[in-house]
């Protein structure tokens, strides 16, 4: 199975055999919910809301939206974390949206290690494109959570990666382990750590995915760059991960490709319990729409 764009990921969700439940901490906030009633009016996802009460009643009057008895939970901002967590632990919810609290405090819930959700893995951002040009989703990973990851964390972000397209119901996702060569350099530690990771995947301990690294952007998305070249890969031309050298360079290629390459973009955290969906102040609705989406195909 392989995804062209958001509009079959969202007819694969509507068509699962439960409707999955989000939890959303701190839920008043506007954006936030025009989203999650979106998705609920598609039949994506049931809410639960843990806010404050008042200001989210306020905003479901504004979007004429009625919920059932216990679908909100009176919280002050400090315990909605908490409190969505302990949903998740209670299987009283499938996965957790941010509202209005800091992405910290929120993770603070997250990877209490007592009563959190962490799995022993590292938590990493996946952020599929559905990039106008490109004939399939197009995932980035990580621009979001590792700063400077080292081979070991590089490897659990590209396993993150592989799970969640292995969820979406993908056989075996390609991955490009970007670099800005295509050879290993001993003074580039990005192409040492690529050329790794590959032989990582060669020799089974990475297993359920094709990893090609290290090798430079445009030879991963052009076939005639790579043949041109001479470089031979089943990946040129066709990648459905792009796995980047730092938190740095996922940032800015996002961002590329959403600024200046007009794609739309949903993101999730992975590597816990359950996915995370954990977009910026600046999301649009439509990117916190897209996310929910994504992380109901996931669960």
């Amino acid at each position: 199975m392989v995804f062209k764009n958001f509009d079959e990921l969202i007819a694969k969700v509507q068509n699962l055999d439960t409707v999955k439940r989000v939890v959303v901490a701190a839920a008043q906030d506007e954006h936030t919910l025009e989203a999650v009633f979106k998705a609920v009016g598609d039949k994506l996802v049931t809410p639960v809301l843990v806010g404050n009460r008042e200001k989210i009643d306020a905003i479901l009057g504004k979007l004429g939206v009625t919920l059932p008895d216990g679908s909100i939970i009176d919280a002050a901002d400090a315990e909605a974390a908490a409190l969505a967590v302990q949903m998740i632990r209670e299987n009283k919810a499938d996965f957790i949206m941010k509202g209005k609290i800091n992405t910290a405090d929120l993770l603070k819930a997250v990877v209490d290690k007592e009563k959190g959700l962490r799995t022993g893995s590292v938590m990493s951002v996946v952020a599929l494109h559905e990039v106008p040009g490109y004939h399939k989703l197009l995932c980035v990973t990580d621009g979001g959570m590792m700063m400077y990851p080292n081979l070991d964390e590089k490897r659990q972000i590209l396993e993150n990666a592989v799970k969640t397209f292995r969820d979406m119901g993908y056989e075996k996702p390609k991955v490009a382990v970007l670099a800005a060569v295509e050879a290993v350099n001993p003074k580039m530690p990005e192409t040492v750590e690529a050329d790794a990771l590959k032989q990582m995947n060669l020799n089974g301990e990475i297993e359920n995915c094709i990893i090609e690294g290290p090798i430079s952007y445009d030879l991963t998305m052009s076939r005639e760059s790579a043949a041109i070249k001479g470089f031979e890969s089943e990946i040129c031309g066709d990648p459905d991960i792009l796995m980047v050298p730092n938190i740095t360079v996922g940032n800015i290629l996002s961002k590329a490709l959403i600024y200046s390459a007009g794609a739309k973009m949903a993101g999730f955290i992975v590597g816990a319990k359950v996915p995370i969906v954990l977009t910026s102040r600046g999301a649009t609705t439509e990117e916190k729409y897209l996310s929910l989406v994504l992380s109901a195909s996931a669960v």
